[in-house]
């Protein structure tokens, strides 16, 4: 009984917790449940989404007469060394990101180049590892001899679904950019006030759904230059789309939203980027690949 008071009203249950915490300690050190054992561990974490490198080492860019530099440097010629992508005499994306742009960079684009040849280049992409595929593509799609002759955009999102199925199957790693189709009622917007662009449109050979009767503006020309601007912004639906469902994947849809000015246009066509031109898609393309978050 004296005992038992001298343990105060609490003393019972403090032997209580004192059992229970040697009992929990041995239970551990027999079990290893500490930073080592195995509680916390029965639901593995899932493993971290890959990382976009904003300075990759080696580039191969795909697409069609802009990437090719045509009309940039002589009248209807590639100019490969003007090119946005790879050129050397212009402040090229491989110039600003490669230190050996002349051996890390290669130009599989094709003047005249639809989204149906994607797939083609992309083979040839994949055969150099590049770290970085570029893609500027969609342009030729919207400029046919009319507009029944577009691609339909179910045709465009399957070569597109194809080339990129194509890529990850090969180089899971691989980070590809996307530039949005260009506006071409912009283009001939800019370029039809100009009497030496609004002749050569007239040979018909460039863009004709958009460019053809240049100067009309009766209801028809106007409601055709429509439909093409309007297949240009659906096909650059799908390409933001397919691009979002593959994390190492960015759109960039300034390209389409970029007002090019005369001083950026070809002087031989006004439709082709100039030298100039070719400059700003390459510092369009540069800020979106070295962005820490770009926007979505």
């Amino acid at each position: 009984m004296g005992a038992s008071r001298r343990r105060g009203p609490y003393g019972g249950v403090r032997a209580a917790v004192r059992a229970a915490g040697a009992a929990l300690a041995l239970a551990l050190l027999a079990t290893g449940c500490d930073d080592g054992g195995t509680e916390g561990k029965s639901a593995a974490p899932s493993p971290p989404r890959s990382a976009w490198n904003t300075h990759p080492r080696s580039i191969a860019s795909l697409g069609d007469s802009i990437t090719r530099g045509f009309d940039a440097c002589s009248v209807l010629e590639d100019c490969p060394e003007a090119s946005w992508a790879t050129g050397t005499r212009v402040d090229s994306l491989a110039r600003r990101l490669l230190a050996s742009p002349q051996t890390s960079s290669w130009n599989y684009a094709k003047t005249g180049a639809r989204m149906a040849d994607l797939p083609g280049q992309m083979r040839s992409a994949i055969a150099q590892k590049p770290q970085l595929v570029t893609v500027l593509l969609g342009a030729n799609d919207a400029c046919r001899a009319n507009v029944a002759a577009m691609t339909p955009v179910a045709d465009f999102r399957t070569d597109f679904e194809g080339a990129m199925r194509q890529l990850r199957l090969e180089l899971p790693k691989t980070q590809v950019y996307v530039a949005g189709v260009p506006d071409l009622m912009r283009l001939w917007s800019e370029g039809h006030k100009n009497m030496i662009g609004r002749q050569v449109w007239k040979l018909g050979s460039i863009c004709p759904s958009m460019l053809h009767d240049s100067e009309s503006t009766d209801e028809a020309s106007a409601a055709r230059r429509v439909q093409v601007d309007q297949r240009v912004r659906e096909y650059n639906a799908v390409l933001k789309d397919v691009c979002s469902r593959d994390e190492l994947c960015r759109f960039d849809d300034t390209v389409h939203g970029y007002g090019f000015t005369g001083q950026e246009l070809s002087k031989w066509d006004w439709f082709h980027p100039s030298q100039k031109g070719q400059g700003q898609l390459a510092a369009m393309a540069y800020r979106t690949i070295t962005a820490e978050n770009p926007a979505a």
